[in-house]
């Protein structure tokens, strides 16, 4: 199989799978490597499938989506990240990304795709066991996420539950 007969099969995965595909599994299923399949991707997006990827797997976005998205710029340190997400969720939001103002690089962007607890625990877990650090610890913890809602009533009921935690970044003294 060539890499064009790859990728077509790959898009034809990840129009019938219902949730996340995990890109070793793909390289297993076409037996190259996770970094062919990575390459694969990209050019699938560049090419305009809406591939989304997550460190739990590729999916593929509802094009159009019939949700309210709105992006909220949010300051907390560490500790309070679990929280804050929690509070989007459970006011009916879904997180799609994080992004930070980089003095050299400008805006950092780092898919998100949290629409539940359990992906509240896998990110919060995958944090601890790679040590890895949050890209709003290069921003003092100013950072942006783009929440996506079903109504704009949920919406704004995030924004109040961000601002009476002290989250929601506006101009004012925020939860450090």
């Amino acid at each position: 199989m060539n890499g064009e007969e790859r990728r077509e099969k790959i898009a034809h995965i990840l129009k019938e799978k219902q949730g996340k595909v995990r890109g070793s599994e793909l390289a297993r299923q076409m037996h190259v490597s996770r970094q062919i399949i990575v390459g694969d991707m990209a050019l699938l997006k560049a090419r305009g499938l809406p591939v989304v990827s997550t460190p739990r797997g590729y999916y593929l976005t509802e094009q159009g989506g019939k949700g309210y998205r709105k992006t909220l710029v949010c300051c907390h340190d560490r500790r309070h990240t679990a929280e804050e997400l929690e509070m989007i969720i459970s006011a009916g939001g879904m997180v799609h990304n994080v992004s930070v103002e980089h003095e050299v690089y400008g805006t950092l962007t780092a898919g998100l795709e949290i629409r539940n607890r359990g992906d509240i625990q896998a990110f919060i877990e995958r944090m601890k066991t790679k040590n890895a650090p949050l890209l709003s610890s290069m921003s003092g913890g100013i950072h942006s996420h783009l929440v996506e809602t079903k109504e704009k009533e949920d919406m704004d009921r995030v924004e109040e539950s961000l601002r009476k935690a002290g989250f929601l970044y506006e101009d004012r003294q925020v939860n450090l």
